[in-house]
């Protein structure tokens, strides 16, 4: 251990520098689920993997997009646009054109929901088997009661 942390067995209190308790400390998890809450709903996750190839227009993502209405798709865009995700530029040109791009941020959180969508990929056959058997109440586990 180097000199600086030779105080680690101290209790709580005596220690110098406590960690302040607060909703995040707590609670890690907590500041994850808000933005979870925020930007992941049903059809974010495809929009934003669908704008991060590059521009894209509504038409696209909604051509691209299985199952989106264009209301749900205008609402989607909106609140994306609201929290930095998407920057939304309109060309001057008739017919008008608009295009949706993915923002810095936008870009670094795909990486992660394409690593989440993989993982989904890989494993959705081995949770539809859990669902079957947890179902039919062939789960494998126990079944002592607690007294």
């Amino acid at each position: 251990m180097s000199r600086s942390y030779t105080e680690v067995t101290l209790p709580l209190e005596t220690a110098t520098d406590p960690i302040p308790v607060t909703d995040q400390t707590a609670n890690p998890a907590c500041t994850v689920m808000a933005i979870l809450d925020r930007v992941a709903g049903k059809w974010a996750i495809g929009i934003l993997i669908a704008a991060a190839r590059g521009p894209v227009r509504f038409s696209e993502l909604e051509r691209g997009i299985a199952g989106i209405s264009r209301r749900m798709l205008t609402l989607n865009l909106r609140k994306l646009e609201r929290e930095g995700l998407l920057v939304r530029t309109v060309y001057p040109v008739v017919p008008p054109r608009v295009e949706y791009a993915c923002t810095p941020m936008a870009l670094e959180l795909t990486q992660t929901l394409l690593s989440l969508t993989d993982w989904a990929s890989r494993h959705s056959d081995e949770i539809s088997r859990a669902h079957t058997a947890y179902d039919t109440g062939d789960q494998g586990r126990s079944t002592s009661t607690f007294l």
